[in-house]
């Protein structure tokens, strides 16, 4: 008696499900499957997701041939795929200004790209086709160090979801020219970009982060944003055209983001901010804002104080707030003014929803100290205070806590977490 054959049941599975298996294995093991047996043979070509990186093929040490090995690996697999390509992911720092790049990416825009993701190199910069701009039903675009230059005809990505530039070399009129032709992004992310001037007009975005050297940043039309992140960095030059700035600042950037519930400001944010004329009582409450993180935070600094306090007290569902300092403690020492807190701050201010706030780098130093006592005072359901002092007053730690000890709380659960070191 023959012995009886087992079924198949991978084999029999809906193509569709195959496929869904396929696109979670790495390119290479997906490609390996054909060997399988007959059913499996090409059974990966038709899968739409394709990420290559730099194990796709074995390695080697000799960088040309790690190069050559892994253009004809991508090569063949773009030779034998069928049907649509909806995303492609390329991730190497082994292939440079390979032609076969531009070749690869021709192929693309005749399959229905929509993902294209492109991290290539780490010497040269890769400079973008003009046929990548052909690419009409693109939903997300990531580029990494590359050269970016929009052809004059280009009309834009109208299906562009997201968008995100990395140490890309492009004209700053031509990054909002690209922004403003994108009508359906939600998702923007520039990093790494010199004495970059923006305007951002992006009517449904609702994420976006900033990252660099920045001369001025204009929200201009973003009124659907939720989620901001930005860092940037100040040069000389940069700083003499903020002291040239008279216009505010902070009315520019956060003027018209009325339904924002995350703002992250990392190095000089609220210097930025604190720019030009001052804000007066601002013409816009972000009742959705809940987390504020604001990084570097200088306490001599009498305007961005001012930043500090226009953007808690405008936030009256705010739930949790990060703070860290970054004061000249003997100028801040020095401190006067301490009635301008009586002056700025509203005399009935609660904020009904917090309940965690972090300040890290802490001084103890006048204002510091105020911004901590006002907001103790001012949040009747807050559960943890929590202060983590800078390394330089440790003689100072013991009279801090003391004086902390002594602030009255609106909430009795309030606990204040005092790191000693």
């Amino acid at each position: 008696m023959g012995d009886l054959a087992l079924p198949d049941f991978i084999s029999d599975l809906p193509q569709s499900i195959i496929e869904s298996i396929l696109t979670r294995l790495p390119i290479r093991d997906a490609v390996r499957t054909s060997i399988l047996s007959s059913k499996w043979r090409y059974r990966w070509a038709t899968i739409t997701h394709l990420v290559f990186d730099e194990n796709c093929v074995a390695l080697f040490n000799e960088r040309p041939l790690a190069e050559n090995s892994l253009v004809k690996f991508i090569t063949r697999a773009l030779f034998l795929h069928q049907g649509p390509i909806h995303k492609f992911q390329l991730s190497t720092t082994r292939l440079q200004c390979s032609p076969e790049i531009d070749q690869w990416i021709l192929f693309l825009s005749r399959n229905d790209i929509r993902e294209l993701v492109l991290e290539v190199g780490e010497e040269e910069w890769f400079r973008v086709p003009s046929c990548l701009f052909n690419c009409r039903k693109l939903t997300r675009l990531e580029l990494f160090r590359c050269e970016f230059d929009p052809p004059l005809a280009f009309k834009g990505f109208s299906c562009l979801k997201s968008l995100n530039l990395h140490q890309v070399l492009v004209a700053g009129e031509a990054i909002e020219s690209l922004i403003s032709s994108c009508p359906l992004l939600e998702s923007l992310s520039l990093s790494y970009f010199d004495s970059l001037d923006l305007n951002i007009w992006a009517p449904n975005l609702k994420y976006l982060c900033l990252e660099g050297e920045f001369k001025d940043i204009c929200l201009e039309n973003t009124p659907l944003l939720v989620s901001l992140s930005v860092a940037m960095y100040i040069t000389d030059d940069i700083a003499e055209h903020f002291e040239q700035s008279s216009s505010c600042n902070f009315i520019k950037f956060l003027g018209g983001v009325p339904l924002l519930e995350k703002l992250v400001g990392y190095i000089y944010f609220t210097k930025y901010l604190s720019i030009g004329n001052g804000p007066g009582r601002l013409p816009i409450t972000y009742s959705r804002l809940h987390t504020i993180e604001l990084c570097q935070v200088s306490f001599e600094d009498m305007k961005e104080i001012l930043v500090v306090i226009r953007l808690i007290t405008n936030s009256p569902n705010l739930k949790e707030l990060q703070i860290s300092g970054s004061s000249n403690t003997l100028a801040a020492i020095e401190a006067r003014d301490l009635d301008f807190w009586e002056k700025e701050c509203p005399s009935v201010c609660t904020f009904k929803q917090l309940k965690l706030v972090k300040m890290t780098d802490v001084s103890g130093v006048p204002h510091e100290m105020e911004l901590i006592k006002f907001l103790l005072k001012s949040s009747p359901v807050l559960e943890i205070m929590s202060i983590n002092p800078c390394a330089i007053v440790a003689d100072r730690k013991l009279n801090m806590l003391i004086e902390l000890l002594r602030f009255r709380r609106a909430s009795a659960q309030a606990e204040i977490a005092f790191d000693q070191g």
